[in-house]
């Protein structure tokens, strides 16, 4: 198995998700071999058992015919005799006792004639009777002793145990080896990933898990690592440009007010209504920055606090438009409203503020000049609300992170805000169970399509 070879290796700590690595092969090895002794001893018991029966009912039917070939040898000897003390029934015991059988005759009154020395200690037990000329004479008995069919039986079950604790270990084997192999080939990447993830929490940010060879869903676990890593990484350095960015915002209305104040303290200026306008203007840009901040905690618990009702698209995006009529006409900008009746489940406050975003960041990139175009209607079962500008577009690199939270592209860089505009209008949108996308060509403007679940 291989990594990736740009991947970070770990330091410290390397030996510790090596160690659990460890056990945890070995636990699954063991498993595996637990499972296949488990198999076989369950197969192999129903084997023997199977086997014992048939073994067992075979010896009883032999039992029974060997019980009535010494019944057909006695019945003989008795014709000889015709009586049972002039019967020579020497050549019967002969015969019981080569096949390893103990045998009692009696007759027809049930008294013994002749009976083996061990009949008494023998084991099971077989009877027939002896007939001659259609007359019940008398009864053979036999009893089965160590040699012989018993003997055969015994051996041939033992052979049968032995034969599956034979294949009971080699299968012990052959699941020891199989597992240690898949075990190892499972536990690899384990241990990578708490490698890694070990030296990410010891402040390693470049640790990534890379490329490994395993199965399908560990490789998708080591890709999502992979991917989540990227982006912590991507939300740090966006944590750090925010204060860089709230920084250089700050830096210059805390200036001008500082200065100002300090040239009213010491005389140098007076306290005019145009010296008192600049700094109120600078405290106005100090709110905007603290109310941009209040927005994206508000709509972080959207979701949470969304009062849905049945209301008019068209009418909240006409409001929308209403309210930063006097910027656009002040911008020089000519705003289009194609708007088509359409209702949606949604909270009107939020809904509106969502609105407001995208027509202030058309606003933001449109010259003088330049034209916006809201529409709205009905897509199927959505409703389809698009803000379209004729601005200076985005370019293709930054287009993916424009709903990035304080995301500032280059286009944005000589344009004010706190780069969370958009960030709160797609927040906003997935709590409403719609979605927010945009499209861009540079130099050719920019188009938000919003889309909502019509009511």
């Amino acid at each position: 198995m291989t990594d990736a070879a740009g991947a970070a290796e770990p330091g410290a700590g390397a030996a510790g998700p090596g160690a659990r690595g460890g056990t945890l092969a070995l636990r699954l090895a063991l498993a595996f071999v637990a499972v296949a002794l488990v198999a076989v001893a369950l197969l192999g018991g129903l084997v023997a058992a199977f086997a014992a029966s048939d073994v067992s009912s075979l010896a009883s039917r032999q039992r029974e015919q060997l019980t009535g070939a010494i019944a057909v040898a006695a019945g003989a000897a008795w014709d000889r005799g015709s009586t049972w003390a002039g019967a020579g029934l020497s050549p019967v015991l002969d015969l019981a006792a080569s096949t390893g059988t103990d045998v009692q005759i009696r007759d027809a009154a049930g008294r013994v004639v002749v009976s083996s020395g061990g009949f008494a200690r023998a084991g099971a037990q077989a009877s027939a009777p002896v007939v001659v000329g259609g007359r019940r004479l008398g009864t053979v008995v036999t009893r089965s002793t160590g040699s012989g069919l018993n003997a055969a039986d015994r051996v041939l079950q033992a052979a049968l145990l032995r034969a599956i604790a034979g294949a009971a270990g080699l299968a012990a084997l052959l699941a020891l080896v199989t597992a240690l192999v898949v075990a190892r080939r499972i536990t690899r990447p384990v241990a990578r990933l708490i490698a890694v993830t070990q030296a990410m929490a010891a402040g390693d940010r470049a640790a990534r898990v890379g490329e490994i060879r395993a199965a399908g869903e560990l490789r998708e676990l080591a890709g999502a690592f992979d991917q989540m890593a990227g982006t912590l990484d991507r939300q740090e350095q966006i944590r750090r440009d925010l204060v860089a960015d709230l920084a250089h915002e700050l830096r210059t209305p805390v200036a001008v007010l500082q200065a100002g104040h300090e040239a009213l303290l010491d005389g140098v200026a007076e306290p005019t209504p145009d010296e008192l306008g600049s700094l109120r203007d600078e405290v106005l840009r100090l709110a905007r920055m603290v109310a941009d901040l209040q927005t994206l905690a508000a709509a972080d618990a959207a979701a949470l606090h969304l009062a849905r009702r049945r209301c008019d698209l068209v009418g909240i995006a006409a409001d929308a438009v209403g309210s930063l009529s006097r910027r656009f006409e002040a911008a020089g900008i000519t705003v289009d409203q194609q708007l088509s009746e359409v209702v949606v489940l949604a909270d009107p406050h939020w809904l509106h503020q969502v609105i407001t975003n995208l027509l202030s960041n058309a606003l933001k990139f449109t010259p003088a000049g330049g034209r916006v175009t809201v529409s709205a209607g009905r897509s199927g079962p959505d409703a389809v609300l698009q803000v379209a500008d004729t601005g200076v577009g985005i370019p293709a690199e930054d287009l993916p992170h424009i709903f990035d939270r304080f995301w500032r592209g280059r286009q944005a860089a000589q344009v004010s805000g706190s780069g969370i505009g958009l960030a709160i209008a797609a927040e906003l949108a997935r709590a409403h169970g719609g979605r927010l996308t945009a499209s861009s060509q540079p130099g050719e403007g920019t188009q938000m399509t919003l889309t909502l679940p019509a009511a």
